[in-house]
């Protein structure tokens, strides 16, 4: 198995969030669109790139850098139940929430 450090890997934007992620990698990110299984999917926001031997860090995107994708699943994410309470006025109240997500297996970078 190759060393971590001299790993090709990229650092992607999507969902408002940021994802360091390698040829390989299976992430959960916020919902797509409508994808299903099997569909290819390209993310154009790469913040920075390194092949082992260089690195480049775009300002704020590196343009002619692209991360493929294959989507894996979607549906809703493990559930999280939310209490709510206020002391001696006997007011409290649970809820839970499945937020959506899609996995997606990285193919290639660049």
């Amino acid at each position: 198995m190759p060393d971590k450090e001299l790993q090709e890997f990229a650092v992607i934007q999507t969902g408002g969030k940021q994802y360091k992620v390698a040829v390989g990698d299976v992430i959960d990110i916020e919902k797509l669109g409508e994808y299903t299984e099997g569909d290819k999917i390209a993310f154009d926001r790469v913040i920075a790139y390194d092949d082992g031997a260089s690195m480049s860090v775009g300002a704020p995107y590196i343009s002619d850098a692209k991360v493929q994708g294959l989507v894996e699943a979607q549906g809703p994410g493990k559930k999280i139940t939310v209490r709510r309470f206020r002391s001696k006025s006997r007011y409290h109240r649970t809820y839970g929430h499945r937020q959506p997500f899609t996995q997606v297996k990285i193919t290639s970078l660049r």
